[in-house]
């Protein structure tokens, strides 16, 4: 299982993860406090796609995701006072 946050507090992105390709599990759990959690791709580490609707949450949250081999992150938006967001795959 890879960590994308831990008790992350601002908004901003995580550090990228290389996915081999295949199904996933994007976890998502804590203090919200009015901010959003998605995860994101890329085929470059340079340009990052949404993967979707399913796995951006806004409570705590778990989904599902099937992609090819690329680049994983998760990215916080909006973080307000009281955010303490924890993320994994």
């Amino acid at each position: 299982m890879s960590r994308f946050f831990d008790g992350a507090t601002e908004s901003g992105s995580s550090a990228a993860v290389e996915w081999q390709g295949g199904t996933g599990t994007f976890w998502a759990w804590g203090e919200f406090g009015g901010a959003r959690v998605a995860l994101e791709a890329s085929p470059d580490g340079d340009t990052w796609f949404a993967v979707g609707d399913a796995v951006s949450f806004a409570e705590k949250g778990v989904a599902a995701f099937a992609l090819g081999p690329c680049r994983l992150r998760a990215t916080i938006a909006e973080a307000g006072e009281g955010t303490s967001i924890s993320a994994r795959i």
